[in-house]
């Protein structure tokens, strides 16, 4: 079983690339976070649901979505990705420039991004996560309670506007993509 903490001191993407396929981590700010055990079935279930309904919404859009395991390289300059130190696998990342895809995942901010709370996961998300989505330029963030609330980032001026909570119940509009609206089941 994995630990927290694990992999010691300041790390890059290319200690990261190096690491056994089975494991899962993610880097921020040069600090690796374990990412097992899987998610639960409620967390899974609900990216399921969003997913199905923002695809649909992309058939014949530019954009595209991901889902965890993806990376998303957030570089802080130009620097090479094996000096990238934030590598995240959000559970859902949307992209519409494609100029930002490779085959190793995303390099840059998704325009998109949100991530299903579990309450292994929630305190990262809410604060390391959030920071380096905002410093970024990740345009929507959305941090989803599986049961029953949302709460809503979006960018203005380079930093997050105060966050909008919203119940899990009716629609909610979708600022980073036109057109688009969230049903909750």
């Amino acid at each position: 079983m994995h630990q927290p903490g694990l992999k010691q001191g300041r790390l890059t993407y290319g200690d990261y690339r190096r690491w056994p396929e089975d494991e899962r981590w993610e880097l921020i700010d040069g600090r690796a976070y374990d990412m097992c055990p899987a998610p639960s079935r409620g967390h899974q279930a609900m990216v399921v649901e969003l997913v199905r309904q923002i695809g649909n919404f992309l058939l014949d859009k530019p954009c595209e979505i991901y889902v965890a395991p993806f990376h998303v390289r957030l570089p802080k300059a130009n620097e090479a990705d094996d000096q990238v130190d934030t590598v995240v696998q959000p559970d859902i990342a949307v992209i519409c420039d494609p100029g930002k895809l490779d085959e190793a995942g995303c390099r840059g901010a998704p325009d998109w991004v949100i991530e299903v709370l579990s309450c292994r996961t929630a305190a990262k998300d809410q604060g390391e996560k959030r920071d380096a989505y905002e410093r970024a330029g990740v345009r929507e963030y959305w941090l989803v309670h599986p049961t029953d609330r949302t709460l809503i980032h979006r960018l203005a001026d380079g930093a997050y506007d105060r966050p909008e909570l919203r119940p899990l119940i009716g629609e909610t509009a979708v600022g980073a993509i036109a057109g688009l609206t969230v049903i909750w089941p």
